[in-house]
């Protein structure tokens, strides 16, 4: 199998496209806290611990906005390092410089394990520890170092739950993927069953007629050495005949394949009309498979065919039913039923046997023979 058959597997993480909230929002979130942070400790400076703070907070900058830019990929042990770093550095700071946005660090960092984080042990490990690092910084740091207070008490508690906004875009993003996998795969297996119809088209309407072609044009070979120049231009007329058929069902099989946005009902019937016939729809349209749709095109085109070159002047009866389950094409003449196989006859580009073989490569039946005493019918059945 080469590679343009092979099935694509599903993407191991998938990722949504990109949008608006996906490339800035979280990233201008995180800078935009880094930037207040900066400016309020340039106007308002620690008390104490001056060059610490200072060292904290670049620490805490870089690994709080690093793992938030989507564009960024990240091996997922250094992501983890990152958060990590951030949900035990990011309280702390807090703690040390209370005049400052720095605890929206901490909730930024959760939610940046719930989107980013494959593993969702490992997500909510970051939501723990940082919620239990803000709890112990906000309680005991504050009394222990004669620092002023920090954030309110309870906003420890609530940092970790910007995990869950973070999952939930995860699970987003996943579906999203997951949905244009499968249209893709969707019109992967339409254009190849698209090719697989065109292919089929190719080898019923030129690979009997350059088969033919061959033998005969082998035959005049063999005749003219013979020295049996009339036979052999007998046979060279014979492959020309071939060629001009072969032409005409390949134009045919052109418009086969135009005809196929056009309803069934409409095509059959506006081919019985360009073939002098009677036709008489029945049942619903609804949907059907477009190996049914070609397979009954193609066989009424030859049906039609055989029908005149076997039964000129006769007059020609096509049927479609439309049930629920199947579909079935009735071609019926009222010519002479004669021991002569319609499709046989050199020219044919499909013949009785090429409908025989696309019927069952439908999963349908295809009967052909006389029809009580006079005519001849081809019956065709296949599934919706």
């Amino acid at each position: 199998m080469n590679a343009s058959t092979t099935p694509t597997a599903p993407p191991a993480t998938p990722r949504a496209a990109p949008r608006f909230a996906d490339e800035l929002i979280r990233p201008f979130s995180a800078v935009t806290i880094a930037a207040i942070t900066l400016v309020q400790l340039v106007e308002r400076p620690p008390a104490k611990f001056d060059g610490l703070v200072w060292v904290l907070t670049l620490v805490v900058i870089a690994a709080c906005v690093t793992p938030a830019l989507p564009w960024l990929v990240l091996p997922e042990k250094h992501l983890r390092v990152l958060l990590l770093t951030t949900a035990i550095a990011g309280p702390v700071l807090a703690v040390f410089a209370p005049h400052t946005v720095a605890i929206a660090f901490a909730y930024v960092n959760s939610a940046v394990a719930g989107e980013r984080l494959a593993s969702r042990r490992a997500a909510f490990a970051v939501a723990v520890v940082t919620t239990a690092v803000a709890v112990v910084a906000a309680l005991w740091l504050p009394p222990a170092l004669h620092l002023d207070a920090g954030p309110p008490w309870w906003t420890s508690f609530t940092v970790g739950l910007p995990l869950s906004i973070g999952l939930g875009r995860q699970d987003r993003a996943k579906a999203v993927a997951m949905a244009e996998y499968a249209a893709g795969e969707s019109r992967r297996a339409a254009a190849l069953e698209e090719r697989g119809r065109i292919a089929r088209e190719i080898h019923d309407v030129l690979g009997h007629a350059l088969s033919g072609i061959t033998m005969q044009l082998d035959m005049a070979e063999a005749l003219q050495s013979a020295g049996r120049a009339d036979e052999a231009n007998k046979a060279v007329r014979r492959a020309r005949a071939l060629a001009a058929s072969g032409m005409g069902e390949t134009r045919r099989a052109v418009h086969a394949l135009r005809e196929d946005t056009l309803p069934l009902p409409e095509t059959i019937v506006r081919m019985a009309e360009a073939a002098g016939a009677r036709c008489e729809v029945r049942g619903e349209m609804g949907t059907l498979r477009v190996e049914t749709t070609q397979t009954v095109i193609r066989t009424a085109q030859e049906a039609i065919t055989n029908a005149h070159r076997h039964a000129p002047g006769g007059a020609v009866r096509l049927l479609l039913e439309l049930g629920d389950e199947t579909v079935r094409l009735v071609v019926a003449d009222s010519g002479p039923a004669d021991d002569a196989v319609p499709g046989s006859a050199a020219g044919s580009g499909m013949g009785l046997v090429g409908m025989r073989e696309r019927a069952g490569l439908a999963g349908g039946t295809l009967y052909a023979g006389p029809d009580g005493e006079h005519g001849w019918v081809v019956r065709l059945e296949l599934p919706r």
